[in-house]
């Protein structure tokens, strides 16, 4: 074996040797499971195991077979049957029909909560009365017609009649904060704003104008406007031939080139004689003139 080795692969002695060491190894590890199952056979027979745990699972069936939702059959009797109803069967009789004295005292305990039996059917939620137990004493149900009738069958809901409050109308000209409350649509934070931009114009000459208040849209204009009312006002007028930049800056409507252009036209012509002169500064159109005409003077 050696010659015909070295004629194909050329193994010296040394390697030869060593080639035949690995080989005697792997016979011997591959056989020795074999001498150690012959020598030293098993001390837990696989068949008598299978047999005990084939035991346990009986004996586990018959142990559940004999509860039923945690509570154990302890009573092997079957009870005597008679004719009973279940709402107001006290825990001796219970158990006189079969139950466990904890069976019975768990339907007694659902009962005093309030719980009740309408129909015979009824007793299939109580999961201490088994299958077998309550076909047994369905023949035997009989409930009484509760006393009073049952709130959620037969009351009689009366619908009730809100008066409605008479529709306030508020003079915003006049109104505190508290007032404007009043208006149906319009809280607290709202009023204050309303009563502070009045107070800086010096009143509303147009009911349209509470749409320049901050917060207040056209949809909320809508729902309260039949609920207001302008009073006469005192408007807190600017005399435009007297007033400084900061006094005309009061009025909402100017920008700040518009109201340099009004100062600007006074110092080159002089004081204005009447609201005509405002129609000759380029930058103020029509429009904008009869907005600010109620709080300027001259």
């Amino acid at each position: 074996m050696r010659l015909w080795l070295n004629k194909y692969f050329g193994f010296s002695k040394r390697e030869f040797n060593g080639l035949l060491l690995l080989v005697f190894i792997i016979v011997v590890l591959k056989t020795a499971p074999l001498f150690y199952d012959h020598f030293m056979p098993s001390k837990n027979d696989s068949k008598a195991l299978l047999s005990q745990l084939a035991e346990i699972e009986i004996k586990d069936r018959d142990i559940s077979s004999h509860k039923h939702n945690g509570f154990a059959a302890t009573f092997k009797k079957k009870g005597k049957l008679f004719k009973f109803d279940p709402n107001q069967l006290n825990a001796d009789g219970w158990q006189t029909l079969g139950l466990s004295s904890k069976q019975a005292q768990a339907i007694i305990n659902y009962v005093s909560k309030g719980g009740k039996f309408r129909k015979a059917e009824d007793l299939q939620k109580m999961y201490t009365i088994s299958p077998e137990m309550y076909q047994r004493l369905l023949p035997f149900v009989v409930i009484e017609p509760q006393s009073g009738s049952e709130p959620h069958d037969q009351s009689v809901y009366v619908k009730k009649e809100f008066v409605k409050k008479p529709a306030v109308i508020i003079d915003i000209n006049h109104a505190d904060s508290a007032d404007l409350e009043e208006i149906k649509g319009i809280g607290p934070t709202l009023a204050r704003r309303i009563y502070k931009y009045r107070d800086r114009l010096g009143g509303f000459y147009r009911k349209e104008q509470l749409l320049e208040v901050y917060g207040l849209d056209s949809i909320r204009y809508n729902e309260i406007k039949d609920q207001v009312k302008l009073g006469p006002a005192i408007y807190k007028t600017v005399n435009l031939n007297t007033a400084q930049a900061e006094d005309i800056k009061r009025i909402p409507y100017l920008s700040y080139k518009q109201i340099n252009a009004i100062i600007q036209y006074r110092k080159q012509h002089g004081a204005y004689a009447s609201i005509a002169d405002l129609k000759k500064i380029v930058i103020l159109n029509q429009e904008l003139i009869v907005q600010i005409s109620p709080y300027i003077s001259f």
